[in-house]
Order: structure tokens, then C-alpha cells, then sequence
């Protein structure tokens, strides 16, 4: 089948609407009949819709947004999944690419096989639904998942454009984009199209409680902007709570606030993230406690991560750790002004409370039982202030993603000086501060949302040979 060329946006993506439910209908009208025990006498398969753009003036109209254009002449393409959920990002990013460079937007079906599992979405369990006999044919008569085609290479500047082939247009392909789809409602137990641009990650329930209670409130104000609270299992009953629940505050064009509890550990941050990087949210913090590092500093004081000593290991592989991860401009600012405002201090009184630096982050939750000499040493090298789990590692896959990160954290124990985590104290100092920290946290997102995208996708984040879509 040729592909369509459009000069409207608004065209192509219809065009994309149309030929990915008609590749859907395929597949799940051919697996409802063979649930039902008729086997198809061929194989089942259809395939995703892809952009093409051929880009032949470099002209832009707004130089100062970091993406929107491609990096040079030449042609480009990606695959594309799921206009439900993405349609708008996708006819906003076709808009700038015509905006930029004039020209035609091609749309058109793809080489790349639709997967079953992908096609019947992440509210359907195949498993269930087939008999052993029928399991054992299905992987023959319907495309199964194929990691070849799901990696992170466009991400993590490594990937090669063979000869001939067109260059990538954004950081993930539809099946990488699928996977996470998937992934996301099993992790979280909500749909990722209920995830909004604004997320914020914490470690404890008790900022999820508070979120929910605050959640409620406002969306019982009609003028707040906010029209719905959605939590785990989405109005359902659910007999357990998923790994890592989240809950979406919100907003009809998507410009809410969501709120995961991601638990313990930098493994678990970097799962969480490697999923909602493919939804492109405009900004996610962390908002945790982490051990402060300093003598001088009090529990309930308040750390905003300027740099990252990064001790985890979790994405060595994909991002070493010699390479730096800044500070953006817009979160910080945003961060210390929403400090500002909720707690009633300004400028020199908040260094009563409040300390910028170094966070380091780690993989071990009993590192206070390392010889002292042993860890201390890096840790007073790079002049770090406080210490966690998980704060490194979201910022990281951030900077790697191409998403505009932060941290804003509590120091909720010292260990370096005698004031460990126990339960009595631990329980008492949660409660008390994590109603404060919160507002802090929505208040910076409302700031970030006024800021907007265009000026949080910093270019800070944009490689030298970078894909055109945010």
C-alpha cells in the first residue's frame, strides 16, 4: 500500500487513526474466531501506520525550541501505535515538522508487525482465554513481540541508520511504545491513558494517602481545572495493590498531575521510568526523604538536588556515570519558588531549612553498616549533602529520555550522626511533614505548567544528532 502525503496535520492524523484501527480490527477479529476454535488457514498479521518526512529546507520559525525540526536535510520516518492515547502529541509534532520545514507529511502502513498482544491491549490476557492445544499453535498464527524491534538505542545516541533507510523521526518505536503500554498497567494497575504530563514519583505511601485526600478536594471544585481522580484498578475493586500504584489527578487536555509510589530502590526507579518516558511527560520530580549527610542539618529540613553522584549502578550500561547530569534551570527555579510559597520564607531565611547540592544515590539500603572510612570518602569528596535511593536514577533516565526532571527531598534521619530511622520517630516525623512537602511538590507542577513545554524541553537534554519529536 503507497503512502498519503498531507500539508495539515489534522489529515494525517486521521489517516494514522484510520490505518492503525483497521490493522487492530484485523487482528482481533482473526484471534475472536480462532478463541472460538476456527484456526485460520494462514497466518494472521497486520502492521503499524508510520510517518515518513523528507526535510529539504533547514529553516526554522522559532529557534529557540528544541525540537520540532530535524537536524539536517535528508529523509526520516517512525513507527507510530495507539492515536487514543497519543494523537494529539503526535499531530503536534507532525505540525512543527511542517511549520519548520514546509513540505509533506507521508502516512502510510510500516514493515513492522502489529503483535497480538499489542493489538488487544492491556486489558486482555490471552493466556486466559485459549486452551493448551490452542497456546501451543497461537505463536505461528499470530505475530508475537520481537525485542529486536524494541530497544533503546535512538535513546541512547547508539542507534546506526543503515544504508538507504530512513533516519529516525522519535525516540521510540511503536512496539518499544506498546510494550510500555502494557507494562504500565501492570506496574501501576491504571492505563497509561490516564497518566498525565506532570508526575511526580515518591517512596512512601504516606504522600500517596495525603495525595488522594488532597486529590478529592480538588476535584469537588468545579473551578479547579481538574475534573477527575483515578486510582488503581480505575473504579474497579482490586483484590491487591500493584507493585508500584498510581494515581492521576486529572486535567481534560492531559496538563494534570500523576503520582506514583515507586517504592524502595533504584531498580524500581528506573523501571517506573523507562515506561512513562515513552507518554513524553513535560516534567516528573522526585519527592522522597533521603539520610542528610551534614551536621548542620535538622530532620524535616528540605534538599534540592543541584547535581547527582550517582552509586547505583542501575544505568551504567545505557548511561555511564561519568557523564554529568545538569541541573535545568526552570524545574529548580520552580521548585525553590513553590518552597518559598508554601513555607512563608524567602530568600536568605530559607537557608534556615532548605540546602542545595549533591545528592548521592545508592543501591544498598544498609549503607550506614559499610565501614565509615570506606563510604564517607566519596561521599565528602563530592561535597554530598544528602543521600537516597532513587533520586539518581530518576534524573538520569530523565536526562536520557529527553523528560525535564528535579528533586526536591526530606531529610528524615541522620545516621553519619546518630539519628537513625526507627520506627516511633519515623512514623511522627512522616505525618508531620509530608503534607508540606506535597504542597510543594503541586505547586511547582502548577508553576512548571504555567512555564510550559516549550520552555521546559530544555536543549540542555537534545544530542548532537537528536530525532525531531519530543
Amino acid at each position: 500500500m503507497t503512502h498519503k502525503s498531507f500539508t495539515s496535520a489534522d489529515k494525517a492524523i486521521s489517516e494514522i487513526e484510520k490505518l492503525y484501527n483497521k490493522s487492530k480490527a484485523h487482528l482481533c477479529d482473526g484471534f475472536e474466531k480462532f478463541a472460538s476454535g476456527k484456526t485460520p488457514k494462514k497466518k494472521v498479521s497486520a502492521f503499524y501506520p508510520e510517518i515518513r518526512f523528507k526535510a529539504k529546507s533547514l529553516e526554522r520559525k522559532d529557534t529557540r525550541l528544541s525540537y520540532g525540526f530535524t537536524p539536517h536535510a535528508g529523509e526520516f520516518s517512525t513507527t507510530v501505535t495507539r492515536p487514543d492515547i497519543f494523537g494529539f502529541y503526535y499531530k503536534e509534532q507532525m505540525a512543527l515538522l511542517l511549520e519548520n520545514h514546509g513540505g509533506k507529511i507521508e502516512i502510510g502502513y510500516s514493515d513492522i508487525p502489529m503483535p497480538i498482544h499489542f493489538a488487544l491491549g492491556e486489558y486482555y490476557h490471552v493466556e486466559q482465554e485459549l486452551s493448551s492445544e490452542a497456546l501451543a499453535a497461537f505463536p505461528s498464527l499470530f505475530d508475537q513481540p520481537d525485542l529486536s524491534v524494541m530497544d533503546d538505542e535512538i535513546a541512547n545516541c547508539r542507534y546506526v541508520t543503515e544504508a538507504g533507510d530512513p533516519e529516525p523521526l522519535s525516540l521510540f518505536t511503536a512496539p518499544r511504545v506498546d510494550l510500555s503500554v502494557m507494562r504500565l498497567k501492570h506496574y501501576t494497575g491504571t492505563s497509561a491513558k490516564h497518566f498525565q504530563n506532570y508526575v511526580i514519583f515518591t517512596n512512601y505511601q504516606f504522600y500517596i494517602d495525603e495525595f488522594i485526600r488532597i486529590g478529592g478536594e480538588i476535584v469537588a471544585d468545579k473551578k479547579s481545572g481538574y475534573h477527575e481522580f483515578v486510582e488503581p484498578g480505575e473504579g474497579e475493586p482490586i483484590s491487591r495493590m500493584p507493585q508500584m500504584p498510581a494515581y492521576h489527578l486529572k486535567r481534560p487536555t492531559g496538563g494534570g498531575i500523576t503520582m506514583v509510589n515507586i517504592g524502595v530502590g533504584p531498580s524500581n526507579a528506573k523501571t517506573i521510568t523507562d515506561h512513562i518516558a515513552v507518554l513524553r511527560p513535560h516534567a516528573w520530580l522526585m519527592l522522597g526523604h533521603c539520610a542528610g549527610l551534614r551536621s548542620s542539618q535538622k530532620l524535616g529540613d528540605y534538599v534540592l538536588a543541584h547535581a547527582y553522584l550517582r552509586l547505583d549502578n542501575i544505568l551504567d550500561r545505557d548511561l555511564d556515570p561519568s557523564i554529568p547530569i545538569p541541573a535545568l534551570a526552570e524545574i529548580q527555579q520552580a521548585l525553590a519558588a513553590a518552597t518559598a510559597e508554601v513555607t512563608g520564607a524567602q530568600g536568605y531565611e530559607m537557608k534556615r531549612f532548605m540546602r542545595t547540592g549533591t545528592v548521592a544515590t545508592i543501591d544498598d539500603r544498609n549503607w550506614e553498616l559499610q565501614p565509615s572510612i570506606q563510604q564517607n570518602l566519596p561521599l565528602s569528596q563530592s561535597r554530598a549533602i544528602a543521600l537516597d535511593m532513587e533520586s539518581g536514577t530518576i534524573a538520569a533516565n530523565g536526562f536520557r529520555f529527553r523528560v525535564p526532571y528535579g528533586t526536591l527531598l526530606c531529610v528524615s534521619d541522620k545516621p553519619l550522626h546518630g539519628q537513625l530511622k526507627l520506627p516511633g520517630m519515623a512514623d511522627k516525623f512522616y505525618r508531620d511533614r509530608v503534607k508540606q512537602h506535597l504542597e510543594i511538590g503541586l505547586l511547582t507542577m502548577s508553576m512548571l505548567r504555567e512555564i510550559g513545554p516549550a520552555k521546559l524541553h530544555s536543549r540542555k537534554l537534545r544530542s548532537f544528532n537528536e530525532v525531531a519529536f519530543q
